[in-house]
C-alpha cells in the first residue's frame, strides 16, 4: 500500500471534487493519493478515476455513519454540497454538518470546505431590497453553505474555507450561454448591470484546493477565497464574440425581470446576481485572481476557458 497521505473527496465525480481528484492522480510526486467517495461507484466517472489511481469508497452525505468511514485515516477531506439535486437549503445544511462531524470523528488532520456567502449579513430578511425565499433566506444556495461555516468552527475541525466563484461552464449546462436574437446575433443576458463577475473554471477549483492541501497545515483557518477573472457583462460579450465567431452583444436586464423567467431556482438565482452587483466591492473585491494563481499556477482566465470550451456552448 502507497504511503502517500490520502485525501478523501466528497464530490469527487462531480464538478469541483472531480476536479481534485484528477489534478491528484496527475501528479505523482505530490505525496498525495485520492480516496473518491462517490454514491455510485459504477459510473463511468468513477470508472474512470479508478483507472488513473484512485480509491472509489461509497459513502452518502445523507448518511454520516459512511462519511466517517470514507474520513477514516486520511489526511485531508475535500468536502462539498450540491444545492441543485435537491433544492434545499436545509437539506444542504445537514450534509454539511454530517461532513463536519465525520471529519471530527475521523480526526482528519486537514478539511477543505467548499463554501459561498451568507447573504443574509449583507441584507437582513426583513431588507425590502431583495425578496426573501423560502421564509428564510435570501439567496438559498449561498446562505445554508456560509451557515454551514459555523458548523465546522464550532465542532473544532481543522478546516480551510475555500470560498469560491460562478462556474463558467454554466454558460454550457445551465442555460446561461448566449441567445439567437433573430438576425444572426446574439445576446448575453445577465441582472449585473456594470458590476464585475467573478468566475472561475470548475476544473480550477479543484486545483486550487489541491495546491492548499499542498501548501499543508498552515492554512488551517484560513478563508481562501478564489476566482480565474472579473468580467463585466460587456466584457464577457466580448470575450465571446471573438471565440464563438458570433456578434454577441451584453443585454443587462434587472434582477426582477430575472427571478420572473420561470425555470427551476429562478429566483434565487436572480438574487445571487443582485448580491454580486449591489455588493461588488464585498464580494468581487477578495476574488482577486492572484490569490488562486498562487495555489494554481495553471489558473485559467475567462479567454484562456473560451479558448478551450467555445465550442461547447449551445447556440440555440
Amino acid at each position: 500500500m502507497s504511503k502517500n497521505k490520502v485525501i478523501a473527496v466528497i464530490g469527487a465525480t462531480g464538478a469541483q471534487g472531480g476536479g481534485l481528484a484528477r489534478a491528484i492522480c496527475k501528479d505523482k510526486d505530490s505525496g498525495f493519493r485520492v480516496r473518491a467517495v462517490t454514491r455510485k461507484p459504477d459510473s463511468e466517472n468513477a470508472k474512470a478515476l479508478a483507472a488513473m489511481g484512485a480509491e472509489v469508497v461509497v459513502a452518502d452525505l445523507d448518511d454520516r455513519a459512511s462519511l466517517e468511514r470514507a474520513f477514516a485515516g486520511a489526511h485531508g477531506a475535500y468536502c462539498v454540497t450540491n444545492f441543485w439535486e435537491h433544492f434545499s437549503p436545509g437539506k444542504e445544511l445537514e450534509q454539511a454538518a454530517h461532513q463536519a462531524e465525520a471529519a471530527k470523528a475521523a480526526r482528519v488532520p486537514h478539511v477543505i470546505w467548499s463554501t459561498l456567502e451568507d447573504t443574509r449579513r449583507y441584507v437582513a430578511l426583513e431588507d425590502p431590497r431583495m425578496p426573501t425565499l423560502m421564509e428564510k433566506y435570501k439567496v438559498p444556495h449561498f446562505d445554508a453553505k456560509g451557515e454551514a461555516d459555523d458548523v465546522f468552527r464550532k465542532l473544532g475541525v481543522p478546516t480551510t474555507f475555500l470560498t469560491t466563484s460562478f462556474y463558467w461552464e454554466n454558460l454550457i449546462y445551465f442555460g446561461m450561454g448566449p441567445k439567437p436574437v433573430g438576425d444572426g446575433t446574439y445576446a448575453f443576458a445577465l441582472p449585473m448591470g456594470n458590476a464585475k463577475l467573478p468566475g472561475i473554471a470548475a476544473e480550477d477549483i479543484g486545483k486550487c484546493a489541491f495546491g492548499v492541501f499542498k501548501a499543508g497545515l498552515t492554512e488551517v483557518g484560513k478563508t481562501v477565497t478564489i476566482a480565474g477573472d472579473r468580467c463585466t457583462g460587456t466584457e464577457m460579450a466580448a470575450a465571446l464574440t471573438e471565440a464563438l465567431g458570433k456578434q454577441v452583444t451584453y443585454k443587462s436586464i434587472s434582477p426582477e425581470a430575472y427571478r420572473e423567467l420561470g425555470f427551476p431556482g429562478a429566483a434565487d438565482l436572480g438574487n445571487m446576481f443582485q448580491f454580486k452587483r449591489d455588493f461588488e466591492d464585498s464580494f468581487s473585491g477578495p476574488r482577486d485572481p492572484a490569490v488562486a494563481r498562487r495555489y494554481n499556477p495553471e489558473l485559467q482566465d475567462f479567454r484562456t476557458w473560451l479558448q478551450k470550451n467555445a465550442d461547447r456552448i449551445p447556440l440555440e
